[in-house]
């Protein structure tokens, strides 16, 4: 899966994962593969993401996520 994270500063990720875990409004979730269809908004916290068995976090105040075909496009406010 492709993780594009992008913010008024610019983009912040660009990478090939095995899993991401966002701080959505109604809680926190987690994408997998072949994830269905879905856009949410999101909430200050951290995006978590698993590359390579390692895993790696962003933190954001706040944005919109929207995910497709295997690719999360994720636009941030950050601080």
């Amino acid at each position: 899966m492709e993780l594009v994270v992008i913010s008024p500063k610019g983009t912040l990720c660009r990478e090939e994962v095995e899993s991401v875990s966002l701080p959505g409004t109604a809680g926190r979730f987690t994408v997998l593969k072949d994830h269905a269809p879905l856009v949410s908004s999101l909430v200050a916290g951290d995006i978590a993401y698993k590359k390579d068995g390692e895993l790696h976090d962003i933190h954001v105040e706040g944005g919109f996520v929207r995910v497709s075909h295997n690719r999360i496009e994720v636009a941030a406010e950050i601080k």
